[in-house]
């Protein structure tokens, strides 16, 4: 006789996290975030189908932040489910984030190839406002900004007769770098696993803060999607930056969405109703609104992923924290929590189930 009483286990689950921000200090908040975030997942992630990274894993993209994240993985080897990564804006981008900030554009391919192979970079404390940010990006892209590109210049803009890095080039050398060191083949892949698609996608240029689609990418993306879809079968995306106006952080007046074919991705994604999408870049709390964004009857679900390294709130204020979510898949819903790794608890209120038809 069958046990009613009996709970009903997930047929597979994984976990989300976003926005490590790994440094090449073994001792900073970030690094010491990512420890908890993977010690904790450890303790409820068997039979985990992977843990899925959406992106900007490193601060810089510096060869010294990815030995710390090495350093950190093999912490927790063969305790951890395989993790898959999606590019971040931070990984790849013509921008090195610290005080002052480095435009790599207007640098020599040269002065770039020296900075990216140092064993020890200057460690310098973020001071950077968002909107400092985003002014900055503003000014690289209109080519009105200069940095130092030498201790020596005593902070003053370096003159270079040399011409500077290409787009193409520094896209190269950047993603070489994020291949080599996450063993993902290229900005955007695909996986199945244990019978589901996961579907990652992610900027082709070294854009600062935003995300570049090429029309190649958008096909295959029309492709992959369309590989034995069914409307009771959830299809899972990650893409580092969200589509405006859906989830935490992406409001236009927020100013933390980021894809710029937003239009085209969305008419892509609204002829699966059954995909979830899972975004980060905007570091939103779970506990904030709009985590979940349930498409409003024109999209698939989206979800706000948090950030690991730190959270920023709806009275955008920064937040010292470290969050993420787990995914259970289910005969007719998938059921995604929120998950406090500092604490190691699941957050109150931040509970969400995405229903599906019932197989007859």
């Amino acid at each position: 006789m069958k046990n009613e009483h009996l709970p009903e286990l997930p047929l597979a689950s994984f976990q989300v996290i976003t926005d490590t921000h790994v440094r090449d200090d073994a001792g900073h908040i970030h690094n010491r975030h990512m420890e908890q975030a993977l010690a904790d997942i450890a303790t409820f992630s068997q039979g985990s189908s992977g843990i899925m990274h959406v992106g900007d894993v490193t601060d810089r993209g510096l060869p010294g932040e990815y030995r710390e994240l090495e350093r950190i993985l093999n912490q927790h080897a063969g305790n951890l489910p395989d993790i898959r990564y999606t590019v971040g804006n931070h990984d790849i981008g013509a921008i090195v984030f610290q005080e002052p900030p480095l435009a790599l554009m207007a640098m020599t391919s040269a002065e770039v190839a020296e900075l990216l192979k140092q064993d020890k970079h200057v460690e310098l404390t973020i001071t950077q406002t968002r909107a400092e940010s985003a002014a900055l990006v503003e000014q690289l892209s209109r080519g009105l900004y200069t940095v130092p590109t030498h201790a020596s210049s005593g902070g003053k803009p370096v003159p270079s007769e040399a011409e500077p890095i290409t787009v193409a080039e520094l896209w190269h050398r950047r993603l070489s770098d994020f291949v080599a060191n996450t063993g993902m083949q290229r900005a955007y892949h695909d996986h199945w696993i244990d019978g589901y698609h996961y579907i990652f996608l992610g900027t082709e240029q070294p854009h600062p803060k935003d995300c570049e689609l090429s029309a190649e990418q958008l096909v295959w993306l029309e492709l992959t999607l369309a590989e034995h879809a069914a409307l009771d079968r959830p299809i899972f995306l990650f893409l580092h930056q969200p589509l405006m106006d859906t989830v935490a952080g992406s409001m236009k007046e927020q100013g933390w969405y980021g894809v710029n074919q937003d239009a085209e991705l969305k008419a892509i994604l609204a002829q699966y109703p059954q995909a979830i999408l899972f975004t980060g870049h905007t570091h939103w709390q779970l506990e904030a609104q709009r985590t979940m964004y349930d498409g409003e009857g024109r999209m698939p679900t989206m979800f706000n992923a948090s950030s690991v390294g730190y959270l920023w709130t709806d009275q955008d204020e920064h937040l010292e924290g470290s969050e993420g979510l787990h995914v259970e898949i289910y005969k007719d819903r998938v059921v995604v929590k929120g998950r406090n790794f500092v604490t190691g608890e699941w957050i109150e209120g931040a509970e969400f189930t995405v229903h599906y038809p019932a197989l007859d």
